[in-house]
Parts: structure tokens; sequence; C-alpha cells
């Protein structure tokens, strides 16, 4: 029978982070007492929209997000975040 460590108490996520960061699970939990876990009702943390925008809008967004090496409409949820957390600085 394995001697398993026990899992310290933590005082935040980031000092959690750093231990599993550094550290052997194996050495704490006991994986062959595990159980398939089937969350079925989860919805998705994201909703889809539609918005209408100029083809050259598209176009640019597009330059731009290929220069970044990233997917055009994650480029428009960047942008699209930064404004609004500006937005909200400048309303408090």
């Amino acid at each position: 029978m394995n001697d398993f460590k026990k899992i310290p108490e933590f005082r935040s996520e980031e000092e959690e982070f750093e231990f599993w960061s550094t550290h052997d699970s194996t050495e704490y939990i006991d994986y062959s007492k595990s159980k398939k876990v089937v969350f079925s009702n989860l919805k998705p943390s994201v909703k889809t929209v539609s918005i209408r925008l100029p083809e050259f809008l598209i176009a640019h967004l597009k330059v731009l997000a290929n220069k970044r090496d990233i997917p055009y409409q994650s480029l428009m949820k960047m942008f699209l975040m930064e404004r609004i957390e500006k937005e909200f600085r400048v309303v408090k």
C-alpha cells in the first residue's frame, strides 16, 4: 500500500499554483480510486452574437490579426474588452 503525502493548506491560488508547478501530484493523490465524472448540464461560457461590420473593417482586422498570429475574432474580442475596461475606468 502506498503512503501518500498530505496536501498542504494553501493561503492563495497563487501559492497552490506554485506548489503544483513544482511537485508531482502522484505523490499526493491516489488516482487508482478516481471516478469518471460527467458534467452534462454545463452551459458554454460564451454567447454567439451577430454584428454587421463594413467589409473594409473586417479586412483591416484580419491584417492586424495576421500580424499577431491570432484569429481575427479573438483580436476583436481583445479590442472590445480593452475599450470596455477603459470606459469603466473613466466612469469611476
